[in-house]
């Protein structure tokens, strides 16, 4: 064998050697390949996983801090809520009771304004209204059985009233009383009228009626009758200026109106001064209707009296109930709105009263007056007579001047003459007073007896109670 044979041998044994190694070396490279790429997707994968858990750590962070702020929030709304029932218990309910008694005191609403229009808000608010609603339905109900209570008492003492003034009446005219009982029997008679304006009165706002209908009367009967039933009467001073003597008010409104008189003539006389007189004038205006002013010179009402006055004589008010009338019940201007919304009355009251008083106007409208025949059914000797227009007085003629020399030459002045007359001279005797005859006024006060007598005999045939 030869060199080159060995040579060439060993150089296949090399290359046979170097490939092998070359193999080796790819297969160990493809395998740290291999294992790399798996090694980077392991790492790729645990990457992944401490991702998913981290955002799952911050998702958890996150609904934790949700669920303390939801917490925070919760807590915070509840104590708004138990804040405003505590408000709702302790200043709205009570505010709303005050509210039903007198509306010019205010209801509270919500302490939280951040509520407004929440579940919780709504049924807040309707608690007070539904509180309301009971409230007032109770009312009504325990003040509509005051009312049918007291009305059936006032009917009957009505009816006791009516008897007792018969009996009365009758005492007056039985037999010839001495002087002191019969001042006895008319003071009695008085007060039973007073007693019985007052049951009246109660009975129209409990829903009755005056208590017995009339035949037509005049309006100057109407007033001055309505004026006897109060007391302190003599400070009423009534002038009629009515064109015609003959107007009268219908049969079925005639004692409303005298009942609207009385409860204003007695409104007042009680907030005026026991020496201050009470003005009521008649006066016929030129839509057809009758006006009767009552002024007095008393300290007048408050704004909110005024106010509350109106409201109630001019029947706004459909339903006034009894508790609302005040303790004791003043029931004067609650019967008056009755009896305006019933008969088309019309009142107004106001603080134009010429005397710095307050001064109330009762206009009957035309419907309600009739003409009555005078001969057939004379008025009354104590109703006003319409005032008579002031006549100017005649000028007498002057003096002839042939009973006087005329002035002659430039020093003749005019003369200042004192003229009589007859007619002046008749005046001054028609305006001394006259000497009072007794006959005369006894057959005046029988007069009035004979048309009470007349009169009342009338009202109770035709009284239905």
């Amino acid at each position: 064998m030869t060199l080159s044979s060995k040579i060439a041998i060993a150089f296949g044994v090399l290359s046979l050697l170097l490939a092998g190694w070359a193999l080796l070396l790819a297969r160990s490279r493809r395998k740290h390949i291999r294992q790399g790429r798996e090694l980077s997707a392991e790492a790729q994968a645990a990457n992944s996983r401490v991702q998913a858990a981290e955002g799952r750590t911050r998702t958890e962070v996150q609904k934790r801090q949700a669920a303390e702020s939801r917490t925070q929030e919760l807590t915070a709304r509840e104590a708004e809520i138990l804040d405003e029932v505590r408000h709702l218990v302790s200043d709205r309910l009570p505010a709303l009771a005050l509210h039903l008694i007198s509306s010019h005191h205010p209801v509270p609403g919500l302490l939280h304004k951040n509520l407004a229009g929440s579940e919780a808000a709504q049924l807040l608010d309707a608690l007070p209204e539904a509180v309301s609603g009971i409230v007032l339905k109770e009312r009504r109900r325990i003040d509509a059985a005051a009312r049918a209570a007291l009305r059936g008492a006032t009917q009957e003492s009505q009816a006791l009233s009516y008897r007792l003034q018969t009996n009365i009446v009758g005492l007056q005219h039985e037999f010839s009383a001495p002087p002191r009982l019969t001042q006895s029997l008319l003071e009695s008679d008085h007060i039973n009228e007073q007693n019985l304006r007052l049951t009246q009165r109660s009975a129209i706002v409990c829903g009755g009626w005056p208590g017995h209908v009339r035949k037509d009367t005049y309006v100057s009967e109407v007033v001055s009758g309505a004026s006897s039933r109060l007391r302190g009467f003599d400070r009423i001073n009534i002038v009629s200026r009515l064109g015609l003597s003959n107007i009268g008010v219908v049969g079925r409104a005639a004692e409303p109106v005298a009942v609207v008189c009385a409860e204003l003539m007695a409104n007042a006389l009680e907030h005026s001064r026991d020496d201050l007189m009470v003005d009521v004038g008649l006066i016929q205006t030129g839509n057809g209707s009758v006006c009767i002013t009552i002024d007095d010179a008393g300290k007048g009402m408050t704004a909110e009296a005024l106010a509350r006055g109106r409201s109630l004589i001019s029947g706004e008010q459909q339903e006034v109930m009894l508790l609302e009338l005040g303790d004791p019940p003043s029931m004067g201007f609650a019967a008056i709105g009755r009896l305006v919304v019933d008969y088309g009355l019309h009142v107004s009251i106001d603080t134009s009263s010429p005397y710095g008083g307050v001064r109330a106007v009762v206009s009957v409208p035309e419907n309600l007056l009739t003409s009555i025949d005078e001969n057939a059914t004379p008025p009354s000797v104590m109703a006003p007579q319409p005032a008579v227009a002031p006549q100017a007085h005649k000028r007498p003629a002057a003096d002839s001047p042939a009973h006087a020399p005329a002035p002659t030459g430039a020093s003749a002045l005019p003369q200042r003459r004192r003229r009589f007359s007859a007619t002046a001279t008749n005046d001054e005797t028609a305006a001394a007073p006259r000497p009072l005859n007794p006959e005369d006024t006894g057959a005046m006060w029988s007069d009035f007896q004979s048309g009470l007598t007349g009169d009342r005999s009338v009202t109770d045939s035709e009284s239905t109670l």
